[in-house]
């Protein structure tokens, strides 16, 4: 069997599947489903997993089975197995995405699809993260989409399982005190202000990470556009000296700085402290860490050089001829 029709097959399978799901969404029974688990035993654990890894790859809500997985197990066994179902199922359906479809796309991508493709790669685990804590993507299709993209595996498991972590706990706790509430547990005004305490917390967390991560990035085409149009803009290369230097090399106009020292030489940019100023280093890691120190400073106009010195040679863009820092 071709490679191609074993595609063709799989992707046959998952759509039918959803196409299902989505029929047959109104007749799903939370009762029927606990019932189900709850007869199978010592079983049940393993059962209430895979039910919970079945539903992400298909489209099904995870909210349900989390709230029940705190009614069935506590918050602490609970959260593991929600935890647990939803990670490996994010993590089959990243890989089923990439197996259908990541060549076509790498291949078809073109202009915006292809520079949102490569920002999300540049960033790789913390975008991750940032999605994971900041709902801004449904969760099932967010999981297919980012295996589109070059993202690691291990980086994109690591990260879905730590990050989503806050909210499979926050829900799981509500689960476990709505069936308290049902069955007359005690201390139930306490567990009640535990479940908003900790709901108030995952509701919180997405603006202190939003805040923290909002850099303002700047692709190499436009920063090239920039220096071809003599722009006054003052680009800060952020990586060490040896780097500065190196392999990559580095761009004419650009003035070193290196992040470890940019706070003690912060005086050298007061004068530049209205003008454009542009961050890079050999990614966009340093560079993001340098325009956050910049803004706390009181630099308004700065931006990060997306992919840095690796998208600028790959663009075959002119490097500096001479090896001499720019201090």
């Amino acid at each position: 069997m071709s490679k191609n029709l074993k595609r063709i097959i799989l992707f046959i399978i998952i759509a039918t599947g959803i196409s299902l799901s989505f029929i047959y969404r109104e007749q799903i029974n939370p009762a029927g489903i606990q019932s189900w688990i709850e007869s199978a035993g010592h079983a049940a654990p393993v059962l209430f997993i895979c039910i919970y890894i079945l539903s992400t790859i298909l489209f099904l809500p995870g909210s349900l089975l989390t709230l029940l997985g705190g009614a069935l197990f506590g918050p602490v066994w609970g959260t593991l197995y929600n935890l647990t179902g939803a990670t490996a199922g994010a993590m089959i359906s990243f890989l089923i995405s990439r197996y259908l479809a990541s060549g076509w796309i790498e291949k078809k991508a073109a202009g915006k699809t292809q520079q949102l493709i490569k920002g999300v790669e540049s960033e790789g685990w913390r975008f991750v993260a940032f999605t994971r804590l900041v709902p801004i993507f449904p969760f099932n299709l967010l999981n297919y989409a980012l295996g589109l993209t070059k993202i690691s595996f291990s980086q994109y498991s690591f990260a879905s399982f730590i990050f989503m972590f806050p909210g499979a706990l926050a829900y799981t706790y509500i689960g476990y005190i709505g069936k308290e509430a049902a069955t007359g547990g005690e201390d139930l005004i306490k567990k009640a202000m535990l479940a908003i305490a900790l709901l108030a917390v995952v509701i919180f967390i997405p603006r202190i990470i939003n805040k923290i991560r909002k850099v303002n990035m700047l692709s190499i085409e436009d920063l090239k556009s920039h220096i071809d149009n003599k722009m006054e803009i003052l680009l800060l290369d952020v990586r060490k000296s040896a780097d500065f230097n190196g392999e990559q090399g580095h761009i004419k106009q650009a003035k070193l700085i290196p992040l470890e020292e940019l706070p003690q030489r912060i005086t050298e940019l007061e004068s530049a402290k209205n003008k454009h100023i542009i961050t890079i280093c050999r990614t966009d890691k340093r560079s993001s860490e340098a325009a956050k120190i910049l803004s706390n400073l009181g630099f308004e106009n700065v931006q990060v050089a997306r992919m840095g010195m690796t998208d600028w040679n790959k663009h075959n863009y002119p490097l500096a001829t001479s090896n001499n820092t720019s201090e």
